[in-house]
């Protein structure tokens, strides 16, 4: 019996294609000194939404690179750039370097924070070398990260809720050609429609930009905030972090296309407002690894 289940974990581990970590993990002499900080100053000891927040603010300045998610043409695998950061990977980043702080080691390693980064990235949090097995819509994110406890949808605690349904969630498939591994596979094509199809059955609660800035004050430092699009095509078009400075004001924090780096921007009731194709907000709060 023992012979049987070691043949079938090695045929598992056979079956995992996977890239190398010089083509997976970008600039880690930057992970390094980050990580050294935060264990200089002791923030495994904070909230681990603190410690999201902390994580966050030090990526500030960081330059803005879209598209960072798609590194290859045919084997997906999990990654990290601290030399560029898009929306997704800034509060992912974020959050992979808290949940790692979480286990006490006398030396972090990228292979640390990838394994975070592969349990919140992927369905079931798991990634074997395919595409398909990557979340690529926030709010199914959103459900498959709490099904497994990693964070709690807050969004009904936050603010009063109104709850989206009916949208047409299809850019993946629409724009193919703009994502590097549907471009070389298109055969992976009808398969994605029936993961948009599920997007598009969500019922997803957000807090309508009216009611952002009465809320703000039940939002945490850390928290993950899904911006919600009137437009077709997805239910959140942004995503940044919640950090509370000093003086109360609850910012978004986030990578902007905009002012090409990670910032500290307005208020997030402030940056709604500036944005009229924003609808509200989805919050994520992020928990404590089991």
């Amino acid at each position: 019996m023992k012979t049987i289940l070691f043949i079938l974990s090695l045929g598992a581990l056979q079956a995992r294609e996977q890239l190398p970590q010089s083509v997976t993990f970008v600039d880690a002499p930057a992970f390094q000194s980050l990580v050294t900080q935060a264990v200089q100053k002791d923030w495994r000891a904070l909230p681990i939404g603190e410690r999201v927040a902390r994580f966050g603010s030090a990526l500030r300045g960081t330059s803005y690179k879209g598209f960072t998610l798609e590194i290859d043409d045919k084997i997906e695998s999990p990654s990290v750039n601290f030399d560029g950061l898009d929306c997704w990977t800034f509060f992912e980043t974020s959050l992979g370097l808290a949940r790692m702080l979480e286990k006490p080691k006398s030396n972090y390693t990228p292979s640390d924070l990838l394994a975070e980064i592969e349990t919140t990235r992927y369905w079931n949090g798991q990634c074997t070398g395919q595409y398909l097995e990557r979340i690529h819509y926030l709010a199914s994110w959103f459900n498959d990260n709490e099904k497994r406890g990693n964070i709690l949808n807050v969004t009904r605690k936050v603010g009063p809720a109104a709850v989206l349904t009916g949208r047409t969630c299809e850019e993946m498939t629409v724009l193919w050609k703009k994502y590097r591994y549907l471009a070389r596979s298109p055969s992976l094509l009808p398969e994605m429609g029936r993961i948009e199809a599920k997007e598009s059955a969500l019922a997803v609660p957000y807090i309508p930009t009216s009611k952002v800035k009465e809320s703000e004050k039940n939002i945490r430092n850390g928290d993950i905030i899904g911006i919600v699009t009137a437009y077709e095509g997805g239910h959140c078009s942004h995503v940044g972090l919640a950090y509370r400075t000093e003086d109360g004001v609850c910012h978004f924090m986030h990578a902007s296309s905009l002012y090409k780096k990670v910032v500290l921007d307005k208020s997030i009731s402030g940056y709604l407002s500036e944005h009229k194709s924003d609808l509200g907000i989805i919050v994520g709060r992020p928990i404590t690894p089991p």
